[in-house]
């Protein structure tokens, strides 16, 4: 059977658990295999840059934001802003209160601080890896199920596993999906600075 869909990736988690009865707990299997895919991968199609007007000391991230890639400010020449730590940034803070072009930025929270706080207003571009869509009755497919369906159904088959209690089958799925995983994670690797990635610019902050 082909895993194109939502629901087509529902029914054969259903069949290969050979189950007609969880329909409710294979909605949080997959739910849960989101969750897990967030963690453990980190693909080119992930990436997607963010833009906002940077006018205060801290902007929000995005909803979707995973890991920070890189951040500018779009001046002439273009600015790019160097990441530290949450302790590097406070020394330098302490160091001087004056403002001026951010220069270095550092995540505090759900939030971007930028160091020297704007002295007036710059267009900021953050690129940066996004959560998987995740699937629904209304979004019903998104690229990693079209690129790896196998992928979803093993990550599903594994976080079913606890709540049957299936401890028999469980190593084979989980290696199966480990080895998938990082399958997509070298792919990416031998991809990197090769790949034009096409980028939807939502706002953020």
């Amino acid at each position: 059977m082909a895993i194109t869909t939502y629901s087509e990736l529902k029914s054969s988690v259903a069949d290969w658990l050979d189950r007609d009865d969880l329909t409710t707990a294979i909605v949080d299997f997959v739910t849960l295999a989101e969750a897990q895919f967030n963690r453990s991968i980190r693909h080119r199609k992930m990436v997607t840059r963010s833009t906002a007007t940077i006018d205060d000391r801290y902007s929000a991230t995005p909803a979707d934001w995973l890991q920070t890639v890189q951040f500018i400010l779009s001046t002439d020449p273009v600015t790019t802003m160097e990441y530290l730590t949450n302790e590097a940034l406070n020394k330098k803070r302490s160091e001087s209160s004056a403002v001026g072009k951010p220069l270095y930025f550092s995540h505090v929270g759900d939030e971007i601080e930028v160091y020297p706080p704007p002295d007036s207003s710059y267009t900021g571009e953050l690129v940066y890896y996004a959560k998987v869509p995740a699937l629904s009755d209304s979004n019903t497919t998104n690229w990693l199920l079209t690129l790896s369906p196998d992928l979803y159904l093993y990550g599903a088959l594994v976080q079913s596993a606890p709540y049957l209690r299936d401890d028999e089958r469980l190593p084979v799925w989980l290696a199966r999906y480990t080895q998938m995983v990082e399958d997509m994670n070298l792919s990416n690797e031998l991809t990197r600075g090769q790949t034009s990635v096409k980028m939807s610019v939502p706002s953020f902050g």
